[in-house]
């Protein structure tokens, strides 16, 4: 795919106009589309799409990429993965869960790369193509679930503070909780990283309150793991003493004992939208909805029962 200034050298128009055409904005006169659809046109395709994530491929984001790269291949597009995005002869990119603030992807935007965000970090500009899963109902589902079962005092271990998935999810607990008259208690909320040590050390203090909770709503199956080990050294039996759930269904809910009740996100699903979303943007169609998300699912194991 040609370059936004190759571009506008060859129309004669300027690079802001080339790259609000590239990216599907309306505000552009007709003849003026058709003359840089035309111009793309007959450039040269590069084949590859950059593809970014900053954390290792576990579990969650492995899935992610698989079904990313595997999609990539069948339209005939190799993946680069890492190095900068927007560098010649890439396509477009996927960007996972980018660290970069909203003003720097409009930054990219700007410079006429297609790219989607998938499992934005923040709340992405409007019109930045993202794919996320449906987290607020997922969580809101979850939590149902427990209060149906009698459960009133949920220790909740969020994610951190500044994620959209964790306000996201907040929202979908405390809505959840205000059907039955219950606000979310300050003293059983925890903020980490989601990893098994830290998802520990957090529902250990949970555990250890003088008015310890009843259930605990995990942000992620990895800290979920962490927590039936600290129940499991107080002597505490899951479910028939402490109830826990997780989030993603990633494959260590099912290697649990008790297995994990759990909210499963559609990893692979979520990899093959992005590809799609970006494939139409390369191939200068119009999005007509440039933020998407995918339904979750909650899925009831052993690890949860009446309080």
């Amino acid at each position: 795919m040609s370059t936004v200034r190759e571009l506008a050298a060859e129309t004669g128009l300027s690079i802001a106009t080339i790259s609000r055409v590239l990216n599907g904005h309306a505000n552009v006169a007709p003849h003026t589309r058709d003359l840089v659809l035309r111009a793309a046109g007959r450039q040269p395709r590069a084949g590859s799409v950059h593809v970014h994530c900053p954390y290792p491929l576990d579990e969650y984001f492995g899935p992610m990429v698989s079904s990313i790269v595997d999609t990539l291949e069948l339209h005939g597009l190799t993946t680069v993965l890492g190095g900068r995005p927007g560098r010649s002869g890439i396509d477009g990119g996927i960007l996972i869960l980018p660290p970069e603030s909203a003003a720097d992807l409009s930054r990219l935007r700007d410079q006429g790369f297609p790219f989607v965000v998938l499992d934005p970090r923040t709340p992405p500009p409007p019109d930045i193509a993202a794919v996320s899963a449906a987290h607020l109902t997922g969580a809101r589902a979850l939590m149902t679930h427990l209060v149906q079962h009698g459960h009133r005092r949920v220790g909740i271990i969020a994610g951190p503070r500044e994620w959209l998935v964790t306000d996201a999810r907040m929202a979908g607990y405390a809505a959840a909780l205000a059907e039955v008259g219950v606000l979310p208690a300050p003293d059983l909320l925890r903020f980490i990283e989601p990893t098994v040590q830290l998802g520990y050390r957090a529902a250990a203090e949970l555990l250890d309150h003088p008015a310890r909770p009843t259930a605990l709503a995990c942000f992620n199956d990895k800290i979920a793991v962490g927590a039936l080990r600290a129940a499991r050294e107080r002597g505490l039996r899951v479910p028939a003493d402490l109830s826990i759930a997780g989030f993603d269904d990633a494959e260590i809910s099912r290697a649990t004992d008790p297995m994990l009740t759990t909210v499963r996100q559609p990893l692979a699903e979520l990899g093959r939208m992005a590809v799609t979303l970006l494939l139409r943007m390369i191939n200068l169609h119009d999005l007509d909805a440039r933020h998407v998300e995918l339904a979750t699912d909650l899925i009831i194991r052993d690890s949860t029962g009446p309080a």
